[in-house]
């Protein structure tokens, strides 16, 4: 098939991108490279530094690409960013995505699939939480997924356009990067492959539900099926890790003796977070495959050589 991936030179879109050419399909990236690389980027995918805020130049590829299946990817996804940075998070997460559903309409788009994310549900404390709990967010950025979410439920009532909305756990993996992909996976592994101390922002016992980045692409790939009906799935492992059990796991690895700061939590952020996954694993037919160890293993070697060279 041919298939769009927004944000493709990312994190999440990269990794996506790779699994959708190993599976042999023809796959065209839109990324403006304000958060991702062109050393992201598969030689085999026709790639285009365009901004989805850019009307002209997005309508263009769409009338070029003849696309099946939309992944849309590109967001601004960083907590404390969209708290300082409102106006601008609003603008490319739900702006934006209007633009990317305005070409799918036009361009009769067999299905989108969308990246959302758990910071819907804020500091719920229905731990693992399906996808029926309130949607109670605590950021800005939480609030321009629901947004989003519903503009795609309401473009699939009125216009037909077949959708499904992923909501992610805490995504980790190599790549993940400090320029808006970033997580505490990455900030702990990249101070540690330096030798430097770490900074946990309040008392350490918040726990995430961490995912890594290769269930989260075939969870993806998942959903392109024909049979996954329109709808919200959690794509997550259903399992709480705290940060301070998350630092001595990276620490272990590291054999670096570093010290530890704890400083006041940040606006925004959620204490306690694990998905319940059983919809997705039921209907998708997919489940998550990498246990933490060696999903964090393999991510803290990534940094390790990067750091090498």
């Amino acid at each position: 098939m041919n298939i769009l991936v927004t944000g493709g030179a990312g994190f999440i879109g990269s990794h996506l991108t790779d699994e959708l050419i190993l599976t042999g399909h023809h796959v065209t990236i839109v990324d403006n490279l304000s958060t991702g690389t062109m050393k992201n980027v598969n030689d085999q995918a026709e790639f285009h530094n365009i901004d989805i805020l850019d009307k002209e130049k997005l309508a263009a590829v769409f009338d070029q690409g003849h696309f099946d299946i939309v992944f849309h990817e590109a967001a601004q996804t960083m907590v404390p960013y969209s708290m300082d940075h409102p106006v601008e998070d609003a603008e490319l997460n739900i702006m934006g995505l209007l633009n990317v559903l305005e070409n799918c309409r036009r361009y009769h788009i067999k299905k989108v699939i969308f990246s959302s994310s758990a910071a819907v549900y804020g500091d719920n404390q229905k731990v693992p939480i399906k996808e029926s709990e309130p949607l109670k967010p605590m950021s800005f950025y939480g609030l321009t997924k629901i947004t989003a979410e519903r503009y795609l439920q309401l473009y699939y009532e009125n216009f037909n356009l077949p959708y499904v909305v992923l909501r992610y756990s805490n995504v980790y993996g190599e790549r993940q990067g400090s320029h808006g992909e970033g997580g505490v996976v990455f900030v702990f592994s990249k101070a540690l492959a330096q030798g430097k101390d770490l900074t946990i922002y309040g008392d350490g016992e918040q726990s995430r539900d961490f995912i890594y980045v290769k269930d989260i692409s075939q969870a993806n790939i998942a959903a392109m099926s024909e049979n996954v009906p329109c709808g919200i799935y959690n794509i997550s492992t259903k399992i709480e890790t705290t940060i301070n059990a998350l630092k001595e796991i990276l620490v272990y690895f590291a054999g670096t003796a570093v010290q530890t700061t704890y400083e006041d939590a940040r606006t925004g952020d959620i204490f306690r977070s694990a998905l319940d996954n059983s919809n997705a694993i039921e209907v998708l037919k997919w489940h998550p495959k990498t246990k933490l160890m060696p999903g964090l293993m393999a991510t803290y070697a990534y940094f390790q050589e990067e750091e090498s060279h």
